[in-house]
């Protein structure tokens, strides 16, 4: 029988159930059947998001890369970001994914306020007085390692905190870090696709 799990990942945790050196990992914190794994991934050092389940369907559909599915992330960045820099997001920029210059899709990139209704960070992020911070709301329809990362420090602005809060229709909502729920096939499918099955 399929299940279907929404999980926030904490901050440092790996997005999988077995540990390397001594990392928190996802066993640490949500006790699920074997058959059950993380659906995509968020790296160590981002949090937020994870899709877990054991329906072999909707891996195929979130994960490859010719079905697109929007996902919003929010990201706290050094410095004063500038429009010029929302810009080259919005356009694409040039990362390099192993070695490989790949051209980013367009993107949807926008100053926000800093979130009020997010946790707070253990341990938080560091701060320099002397340099702002902002944060923006960058929305992507494709997931390429540590893309966000790679795109902020492109044009300038290195990402500080990341917390991936939807994919399409399904957010965090109220769930903190290392909370889970289980979710419906229906609305699981009806969030991510438009549709029930």
């Amino acid at each position: 029988m399929n299940r279907y799990f929404l999980a926030h990942k904490p901050y440092r945790v790996l997005s999988r159930f077995t540990s390397t050196g001594g990392k928190l990992c996802l066993k640490d914190f949500f006790k699920l059947p074997r058959s059950v794994y993380s659906v995509g991934r968020l790296d160590y050092e981002s949090e937020g998001l994870l899709i877990l389940s054991n329906d072999k369907m909707l891996t195929h559909q979130l994960l490859n890369p010719s079905f697109r599915h929007q996902r919003k992330y929010l990201v706290q960045v050094e410095g004063d970001i500038t429009h010029t820099a929302l810009q080259l997001l919005r356009e694409g920029v040039d990362i390099n994914i192993d070695g490989e210059i790949y051209h980013t899709l367009p993107a949807e990139a926008d100053v926000i306020k800093e979130p009020g209704n997010i946790p707070e960070r253990n341990p938080p992020v560091r701060m320099r007085k002397s340099i702002p911070t902002s944060w923006i709301e960058l929305k992507l329809t494709e997931g390429k390692n540590r893309q966000v990362r790679r795109m902020t420090a492109a044009v300038g602005f290195p990402t500080l905190r990341l917390i991936r809060f939807s994919i399409e229709n399904l957010n965090l909502g109220t769930l903190q870090p290392g909370e889970i729920k289980e979710l419906s096939k229906n609305t699981i499918y009806s969030k991510l696709f438009n549709r029930t099955d």
